[in-house]
Order: C-alpha cells, then sequence, then structure tokens
C-alpha cells in the first residue's frame, strides 16, 4: 500500500515484536498485529503462534484468564495443573496428538488438552504482499523413536478489509502413523461478551455434554450475568456444509463471525462458562470432542495421521457491526 502521507508503514499497520519483562511471563515474544482499520491482535511465539489478545474498534474480544501470561517453562502437564498457566486468549490451540480431558490411551499417559499451546515457534517471519499482512509460524511436536509432527500456521490479515484467515498445515514427518487431534479453543470475553450478547450458530443439531448442561439446553446460546460458583455448560453442535458462529453486542455495536468448512473439522464444541472472574464463551471447532482421545478411540471417531500425509485446517473470521 503506497501511502505519501506517512513515514513509516507502522504509523498504520504492521507487524511489531515486542518481549515481555517481569512476572512468569517474562522473556516471552509476541508479535503484535495492527491493519490500520480497527483491527488488532497479538500472536504470542513462545506458546504455539496462538492469539493472545485480540480487539476491534478498541472493543475487547478475548478473555484473558487470571494466570496472565505465562512461558512455556512453567508449564506442568500432570492431572489439571494446565489451568495454571492456561492464559486462554482470543485463541488457544489444543492438540496435536490429543485435546481434551487427560486420559490414558494406548498405554500413554495423556494431559489436559494436549501440549502444543506450550511449544514455542522454532521460526516465526512476517511480511506484507499484495496489500495483505502474512505471519507465518513453524511448530515442532516430535520425540524421538515415536510421533514427529509439524504444524505450519499462517495468519493472513487484508489491508483493507477487516477480516483475518486461519491456514493450518500439520505434516507427519515421521515415520510412525500418529494419533491427530486438533481442538481451536477460541474464547469470547467481555465486554464483547455480556448478559446482552447476541449469539447464533447455523448448528442443524445441539447435544449437551452432560446432565448439568440438559438442564439448560433450550438456553445454550443465552449468556447471563457472572454467576458466583457457576459451573462449566458443554454443548455439541453439528453443522452442514459452512459452519457460521456470531457474537454481536448490541451495546457495542460491534462483533464477529467465524466461518469454516464442518467437513475439515467434524465436531463443534460451546464451552458456556458464567462463573465470576471466569466468565467466557469458548467456541470450538475441532477434529475430536473434549472428552479425551480413549473415547474419541472407543467411539470410532479417533483420526491418524500416516508418514508423509498432510492435513489443512482453514478458519476466517469477519469483524465489525451487525455481524
Amino acid at each position: 500500500m503506497n501511502n505519501k502521507y506517512i513515514g513509516h508503514e507502522n504509523q498504520i499497520y504492521g507487524v511489531e515484536e515486542v518481549r515481555l519483562v517481569g512476572g512468569k511471563g517474562d522473556g516471552m515474544r509476541l508479535f503484535q498485529v495492527r491493519n490500520g482499520k480497527g483491527l488488532e491482535f497479538t500472536i504470542s511465539a513462545d506458546r504455539c503462534a496462538d492469539i493472545s489478545r485480540l480487539s476491534f474498534k478498541g472493543d475487547n474480544f478475548g478473555y484473558f484468564s487470571a494466570c496472565g501470561y505465562v512461558s512455556p517453562q512453567y508449564y506442568d502437564k500432570t492431572g489439571l495443573e494446565f489451568l495454571k498457566s492456561f492464559t486462554a486468549g482470543f485463541l488457544t490451540t489444543c492438540g496435536l496428538r490429543s485435546a481434551g480431558n487427560p486420559c490414558i490411551d494406548a498405554g500413554e499417559e495423556l494431559p489436559v488438552h494436549g501440549t502444543a499451546s506450550n511449544i514455542p515457534c522454532e521460526n516465526i517471519s512476517h511480511w506484507i504482499e499484495n496489500d495483505e499482512i502474512h505471519i507465518k509460524a513453524i511448530i515442532r511436536e516430535a520425540s524421538i523413536s515415536s510421533y514427529k509432527l509439524l504444524l505450519e500456521r499462517e495468519y493472513i490479515v487484508p489491508l483493507n478489509e477487516n477480516k483475518l484467515y486461519i491456514n493450518d498445515k500439520i505434516r507427519n514427518i515421521g515415520s510412525l502413523e500418529t494419533p491427530l487431534q486438533v481442538l481451536y479453543h477460541f474464547n469470547v470475553g467481555y465486554p464483547l461478551l455480556n448478559e446482552n450478547s447476541v449469539v447464533k450458530m447455523n448448528s442443524v443439531e445441539v447435544a449437551p455434554r452432560n446432565d448439568h448442561a440438559a438442564t439448560a439446553i433450550d438456553r445454550c446460546l443465552v449468556m447471563e450475568k457472572p454467576q458466583r460458583g457457576a459451573a462449566e455448560m458443554c454443548y455439541y453442535h453439528t453443522f452442514r456444509g459452512e459452519a457460521e458462529v456470531s457474537v454481536y453486542n448490541p451495546e457495542l455495536d460491534n462483533g464477529f463471525v467465524m466461518k469454516y468448512n464442518f467437513a475439515e473439522l467434524k465436531f463443534f464444541t460451546e464451552w458456556k462458562m458464567m462463573g465470576e472472574y471466569d466468565y467466557v464463551l469458548g467456541i470450538e471447532p475441532g477434529n475430536c470432542q473434549p472428552d479425551g482421545r480413549d473415547i474419541m478411540r472407543r467411539m470410532g471417531e479417533l483420526e491418524t495421521i500416516k508418514p508423509d500425509e498432510e492435513r489443512e485446517f482453514h478458519i476466517r473470521f469477519e469483524f465489525g457491526k451487525n455481524q
């Protein structure tokens, strides 16, 4: 984009790398992205190139948990210790070999939501091409004499539109067929999310995860005020063709719509958590449900990836009014 009014593109748009100082996030690399039209977000290079923060026109869209920024050096995969480093943010990547509940599957002890979100990028680069910002990251999940997976992630942000494209490519670069579980844990938070938010999904079926969720299935898309002692409610939605999920807040006159091909990611989990200080709506496309890899295996729904095989996943967002 040729603009004779500015001295450097970062005056209006671009990508800037910063590092955190102090606390558990000390030294973490962050890439701050702006498209110059109101979309701003932060990529955490030391946490799977996930999106820690996202705002549009000054309104925060994501949920930032009480633990804040936590470097991978503090990650503990035992039990539910994962929650002590679950920043959440706008996106946490769950996988790549397991997602959801901790379990023992095929003799392997698996942690909550896998380990991908605590793996630093091997490298990350950014450039501007054809009036689009591109950010590309490489994340490797591998072990000697075992699994070897490579995630190539690219974000594309147009300079002329308030859109975000997430394109992931996962390759098995080893010699063993490996379980593949990926769940995109998008987390919507205040102020976009409150009791007045309008949540819509073009799902054709919805099922509660458990009896507790079943008690309020007729209100699964209705947001309430923060409640002390609230317990999470999870719902499994089924779509046909293109899945479309939107969150709009009439008070802000702001929101977004997320779209993707349901055939690529054939499971979708809605995580509704209306607790005080833990107030978040999770919209979670994936190739699995978050009940544990052992459950998916028993259901006959556990996906695997063969040596030299490659899988691609694509999700896009549109930001603005009246979504």
